[in-house]
């Protein structure tokens, strides 16, 4: 049966919107600084990596310098929805790439396949996750449209090079994750919690670390809460939802918690999307691109 005009308009308005900001992204590669000499060979060995399936597990403190990015991919119908909740949540759903459905190399990085050069990848079906696949081959559709974000992980190379510990990198751990109490602004369809990475800083570096990360709006930038987990509605900081437990909270350190990619997965359990593939917490899409490229 054939949609009434009203419908198909807006389902063409959607398309076409869709379609502009995959243009835009698409131009903004000429404005992005690629890595090149060891750095690049850093960045496609990552990728050959998970590809092959030799590494498997998450990419904090891997080709530092080079940016990394959360994955979502959704049937094109949904498209639009998840567009539109990264414009209203930038600060948990930043927007690095979108790749049209058909394709899966992304500006980040060329050659690059998204369907194999994650560590790690969650198949969803109808909100539930069915699957943890090394690739993601065989659950891909035709149809499915691809979203690239920003990632925390990002900004980590800045820390460090301030002498600023990441404890999980240390402990040889994932970053602890968190769902919490902050919903994000709903869109179309989509609805759901934020949710935050937490790291360890010392009381008198926390305003480094502000500063530093505030930087990188686009893998996050600055944290969203500082101190009391309680306040996000996290009930046990040694029980995190994603990732790995923090191995230790000093005396004199203060919980520091930054907005996290992982949202849009609890937007896929929220929303009850009837499929969607995703990157695993913590397991990232390593690119070719500096960080310097998004530095502000």
């Amino acid at each position: 049966m054939a949609l009434p005009d009203a419908l198909t308009r807006v389902s063409t308005d959607n398309d076409e919107q869709l379609h502009n900001v995959i243009e835009t992204q698409e131009k903004r590669k000429y404005m992005l600084l690629y890595a090149t000499g060891d750095l690049l060979k850093a960045g496609q060995q990552a990728r050959e990596n998970a590809r092959t399936g030799i590494v498997s597990t998450n990419t904090s403190g891997v080709a530092e310098g080079l940016v990394q990015a959360n994955m979502i991919c959704v049937p094109r119908e949904w498209a639009y929805d998840v567009l539109l909740y990264a414009q209203r949540n930038p600060k948990p759903v930043p927007l690095l790439d979108v790749i049209e459905d058909g394709g899966y190399e992304s500006i980040l990085a060329k050659g690059s396949d998204v369907r194999t050069d994650i560590p790690k990848y969650r198949v969803w079906k109808n909100g539930e996750l069915v699957d943890e696949p090394t690739d993601v081959l065989d659950a891909w559709r035709d149809d499915m449209v691809t979203f690239l974000i920003g990632c925390s992980f990002t900004f980590e190379a800045g820390l460090t090079a301030a002498q600023i510990e990441i404890r999980h990198q240390t402990a040889g751990r994932n970053v602890p994750m968190y769902r919490t109490n902050i919903q994000c602004a709903p869109a179309g369809r989509l609805k759901g919690e934020m949710v935050v990475s937490m790291r360890p800083i010392p009381a008198a570096r926390v305003a480094d670390a502000v500063e530093i990360s505030g930087r990188y709006p686009a893998v996050h930038g600055a944290p969203v809460h500082i101190g009391d987990p309680a306040a996000l509605g996290i009930k046990d900081i040694y029980a995190p939802d994603y990732g790995d437990a923090p191995v230790q909270i000093r005396d004199g350190e203060i919980p520091v918690f930054w907005a996290c990619g992982v949202t849009p997965q609890a937007a896929v359990v929220a929303s009850q999307l009837p499929y969607a593939i995703t990157h695993a917490p913590g397991c990232m899409f390593v690119s070719d691109v500096l960080n310097e490229s998004y530095a502000v």
